[in-house]
């Protein structure tokens, strides 16, 4: 080629074309290293991000072990609450029911304390009236 006012020549054109296919094959190889340098790179992302995924769960794993055991924990604090609570209720019941018991006891002690002066009192009485009859010799009748 001299200075581009005459026409190509076939040889010219074939130069050209290998020229070019020479230029396509640099290309080519140029673009598949590319790509496996972008395939490489997305691999590393992705082992990065998988990377990172499992520790993000293996974080909120323990989140949510710790976020248990503390439920847990409240559940156990109101459960004892709860049989505190029911123990102290059914103690103050026995102290009502003891109480109870007390003052009635108190009673039927009174009860029987003035069932026997009543009965004290009648003895004395009778034996009044059997001394009375003795004075006046009269027997008793029933």
């Amino acid at each position: 080629m001299d200075n581009g006012n005459t026409p190509a020549t076939k040889h010219d054109l074939g130069l050209l074309e290998h020229a070019l296919k020479e230029d396509i094959g640099a290309l080519r190889q140029e673009v598949k290293q590319d790509v496996g340098t972008l395939r490489q790179e997305v691999k590393q992302d992705i082992g990065g991000l998988r990377q990172g995924l499992k520790q993000d769960i293996g974080a909120l794993r323990q989140e949510l072990k710790q976020d248990i055991d503390m439920v847990r924990s409240e559940m156990q604090h109101v459960y004892d609450n709860l049989v505190e609570r029911i123990a102290d209720s059914e103690t103050r019941l026995l102290q009502a029911f003891y109480s109870y018991a007390e003052s009635n006891n108190k009673r039927m002690i009174q009860v029987e304390g003035n069932s026997a002066a009543f009965l004290n009192r009648i003895g004395a009485l009778e034996s009044r009236i059997l001394e009375i009859e003795k004075r006046l010799n009269m027997p008793p009748t029933q």
